[in-house]
């Protein structure tokens, strides 16, 4: 048998603190010291056994090379397995040049995390021309874990969104609006967009009707600038529906996007625990503490 303990990176405790209770696993702090030059030196708890690093991975470039040296500590300290519980992975997004001379940061964070973790667990990781994880992270368990169904659960309980319309913004989105419809028992509808810049795209919604007289909620996985948002929440107003909604996995949107959402129609942004955000209003613990389990079958 094995000892498991939960190890919290500064910023995600509250978080860690709900796996930990849904789990039962001791939970242990993760200390970061930053010296004036910007360097980080970074202390942990050590044992030996299981150890679960519970870190998000937004705002990256500060939290990488932490989060490297938390890793080495635990495993110097005796942990013979290290699996990285992560609600945001960073860098998927760009996993091909698209210019000549661009790095394909996707493959260059995967191989390096790979170096230092023997399981990784992430929620709905903004891939495009991979359909597994397990690609770009050789030799590494990879899991993908998703919240739609947690976000159908939350629409079907909310009484202002009885006989909502969900709307995937784009054609990426059909995976994650088609399981929350299915899961909160409402129709569903999907645009198409066509992005020219961060901020200036063009939206397309086939059937955009069927939103009149009713609640819509748009659905999707990472909410940055906003802008795909207000297309499609223009649309759904100009289409007669009666409340416009966002829910998303993922919310790095600023206060100025977020009232530009606003000023589009948009009554309510909702998002997961995976970045602090004001929109929070879900957590992705149960979601953890189920795929831990294998853990649990293992030590403790």
């Amino acid at each position: 048998m094995t000892a498991l303990a939960i190890h919290a990176f500064p910023g995600f405790e509250a978080e860690a603190e709900k796996l930990a209770a849904a789990t039962g696993l001791p939970l242990r702090s993760v200390d970061i010291h930053t010296f004036p030059d910007g360097e980080s030196r970074v202390k942990v708890q050590p044992g030996a056994g299981t150890a679960v690093l519970f870190a998000g991975l937004d705002h990256p470039d500060g939290r990488l090379v932490p989060l490297i040296l938390a890793a080495s500590a635990l495993r110097d300290g005796g942990a013979d397995r290290i699996v990285l519980a992560c609600p945001y992975l960073c860098y998927m997004r760009q996993d091909m040049a698209f210019t000549p001379g661009e790095a394909v940061s996707q493959r260059v964070i995967g191989e390096l995390l790979a170096q230092y973790f023997d399981r990784i667990i992430t929620v709905d990781p903004h891939l495009h021309r991979i359909s597994a994880l397990a690609e770009v992270m050789p030799g590494v368990e990879a899991d993908t874990l998703s919240a739609a169904a947690l976000i159908g659960d939350i629409i079907a309980a909310d009484p202002v969104l009885a006989g909502a319309v969900l709307v995937g913004p784009d054609g990426e989105s059909r995976q994650w609006v088609s399981v929350a419809a299915g899961r909160a028992g409402c129709d569903f509808l999907v645009a198409s967009k066509v992005r020219h810049g961060d901020r200036n795209v063009q939206i397309s919604l086939p059937h955009a009707e069927e939103a009149k007289g009713r609640p819509a909620v748009i659905v999707d996985d990472l909410v940055s600038s906003g802008t795909t948002i207000c297309r499609a929440a223009e649309i759904l107003t100009e289409a007669g529906a009666t409340r416009v909604e966002a829910i998303a996995v993922h919310v790095l949107a600023s206060q100025p996007a977020l009232k530009a959402m606003a000023k589009a129609g948009v009554s309510r942004v909702r998002s997961s625990s995976s970045i602090t955000h004001p929109t929070n209003a879900f957590s992705l613990a149960p979601l953890f503490a189920a795929a831990l389990e294998k853990e649990l079958k293992h030590g403790n």
